[in-house]
């Protein structure tokens, strides 16, 4: 079980250097996606299935949707969407390789450990109650700390936001 850990761990490692690297922001965006699944596949191994579930339908779905979304928005116009193209054309299917592979490695790991170890999955249910007591009694310092993050978060894309829309008007545009 160690060596899966290492190995989803190497992988997390691996795509999230991958998310820095590349100048393609979709490619980016593929590789947080394996990045996010990587570390779920790392607290599934832990014992930890529902944090595993949690990131999963948080981070790797509802935030991927919202950073997509961010991206449409921004509409960076047509010199911006002529240099995406081009890198597209660059990279090719090539570029698809690279996340496609350390995916196919993480559904591996997954299958060997649901199949081989089938004691790692958790058998009890967990209540919403039980959830709540946990992350309001134990872990009220990491939840108040991620409240703050993403109230940071908030007023920095609000700031960034007002700027450009008086960007916008100083130069007599709409959008």
């Amino acid at each position: 079980m160690n060596s899966l850990l290492y190995l989803a761990g190497t992988v997390a490692i691996i795509s999230t250097l991958m998310v820095i690297t590349r100048a393609n922001i979709v490619h980016a965006l593929l590789y947080l996606v394996v990045s996010l699944l990587s570390v779920a596949l790392v607290f599934f191994i832990l014992g930890a299935p529902f944090i595993a579930a949690l990131e999963i339908v948080i981070y790797a779905g509802a935030i991927m949707v919202l950073f997509i979304f961010v991206i449409i928005m921004l509409n960076f116009g047509y010199e911006a969407e002529k240099q995406e193209r081009l890198w597209t054309r660059q990279a090719g299917p090539a570029g698809y390789v690279g996340p496609a592979c350390l995916s196919a490695i993480l559904l591996g790991e997954l299958m060997y450990i649901v199949t081989a170890h089938p004691q790692t999955i958790a058998a009890g249910t967990i209540s919403p109650k039980q959830v709540g007591m946990s992350l309001l009694g134990t872990y009220v310092i990491g939840v108040e700390l991620a409240s703050i993050l993403l109230l940071s978060g908030l007023v920095g894309a609000y700031y960034l936001g007002q700027r450009d829309m008086n960007d916008t008007k100083k130069e007599g545009g709409h959008q």
